[in-house]
């Protein structure tokens, strides 16, 4: 067993501990996934409250916080599946939360932009902010139309990695590149979800 695969095992272990306990309480899944947006719009205050002398601090703080939110954010479909409470309006209200949670984030960042007069800044984050949901939104229609379309790269996982990347790492500066790629890698993953729905709804009238 290569250390990964250790590490990977060790981890999995860890969390199906952290479910096991969740759901001896019978808490309801919809509950964790209220708290971790609630987690989540604490880690955009942090980002919020940062300023030129204490960014640093503050961004790790936010950085740390986000991966807490991330712990909920996948225990909450296993303590869901592991007690059967399985339901359709527990996905339905899964993704608008992580949406919510999305918007928190970006909005965090927006105000300490803004307090530091980084004009440029405000609005690529608002640009990261609509191609994020843009990204959601398009797969969520493209389905009601296609039945599958998981087409394209930046997903919410991949998005909050970069988040959490640059909120832990801008001691040198890793928040300002992190924007831009998922600013350019979001914005490709919706014309990609739309063309590759365009295919396939052409297809559908032609056939």
């Amino acid at each position: 067993m290569t250390w990964t695969s250790a590490f990977g095992s060790g981890c999995a272990t860890i969390l199906q501990k952290i479910v096991n306990g969740l759901a001896l309480t019978r808490i309801s899944p919809n509950v964790l996934t209220f708290i971790g947006l609630i987690i989540n719009i604490c880690a955009a205050i942090f980002f919020g409250y940062a300023n030129s002398q204490n960014n640093v601090r503050m961004f790790f703080y936010a950085g740390l916080v986000i991966i807490g939110a991330g712990i909920f954010d996948m225990v909450d479909g296993r303590v869901a599946r592991q007690t059967d409470q399985v339901t359709v309006f527990g996905a339905f209200f899964d993704s608008v939360m992580d949406r919510y949670s999305d918007v928190a984030l970006f909005f965090g960042l927006l105000v300490y932009y803004a307090r530091g007069d980084r004009f440029f800044y405000v609005v690529l984050v608002a640009f990261v902010m609509v191609t994020s949901l843009m990204v959601s939104y398009t797969r969520a229609r493209a389905e009601a139309l296609i039945g599958a379309c998981k087409v394209g790269f930046m997903e919410r996982p991949e998005r909050v990695v970069l988040v959490i990347i640059g909120a832990l790492f801008n001691r040198w500066g890793a928040m300002a590149p992190v924007l831009w790629v998922l600013a350019v890698l979001s914005t490709i993953t919706v014309i990609h979800r739309i063309a590759y729905t365009y295919q396939n709804t052409r297809s559908r009238v032609t056939s």
